[in-house]
């Protein structure tokens, strides 16, 4: 077995350091995003858009798998959708196949207001990468398309009942 490439381990650390910076600089970002596009009756706090965006992925999504999703406890998720609810955004129904269990749906209010938001995210990445050099956007364009297709792998990996390709 070859000796580690200490250069290379630094790099990935380097890269893995930046990523993070990045991450909490979009988490930043995205609450400007849901701010400002949040009325006095529309708040859009973090946890709400990420429920929101994960309702919009997969309609008709169960409790049970969104708080898996979400990686949170069913009682905070609820407390969730009880907001969303109650501002028009989510709407609960009975499963169609189990009418104990509940699906969740954006409403037409709800599409809208994550449209918007998605939108403002999507202006102020534009301003910032607009203002990179042409051959950084291009290098971005590739690390993160690099980057995105480990995610999905490792995520589909890790997925329960996913069978490992290893």
């Amino acid at each position: 077995m070859p000796a580690p490439d200490v250069a290379s381990g630094s790099l990935s650390e380097e890269v893995a350091r930046s990523a993070g910076d990045i991450a909490e600089a979009l988490d930043v970002m995205w609450e400007r995003a849901g701010e400002s596009t949040a009325s006095a009756i529309a708040p859009a706090s973090p946890s709400q858009v990420r429920l929101m965006c994960a309702v919009d992925r997969e309609e008709g999504i169960r409790m049970r798998t969104l708080c898996r999703r979400l990686a949170a406890a069913p009682p905070s998720v609820s407390r969730l959708c009880d907001r969303l609810q109650a501002l028009g955004f989510v709407e609960r129904l009975p499963s169609p196949e189990n009418r104990r269990e509940v699906t969740l749906r954006l409403t037409g209010a709800g599409e809208t207001h994550l449209r918007h938001i998605r939108e403002q995210r999507r202006r102020m990445l534009h301003h910032a990468i607009d203002a990179m050099p042409k051959a950084d956007r291009r290098a971005l364009a590739r690390g993160l398309a690099g980057l995105r297709a480990q995610l999905t792998a490792d995520s589909d990996e890790h997925r329960p009942g996913a069978v490992s390709a290893a």
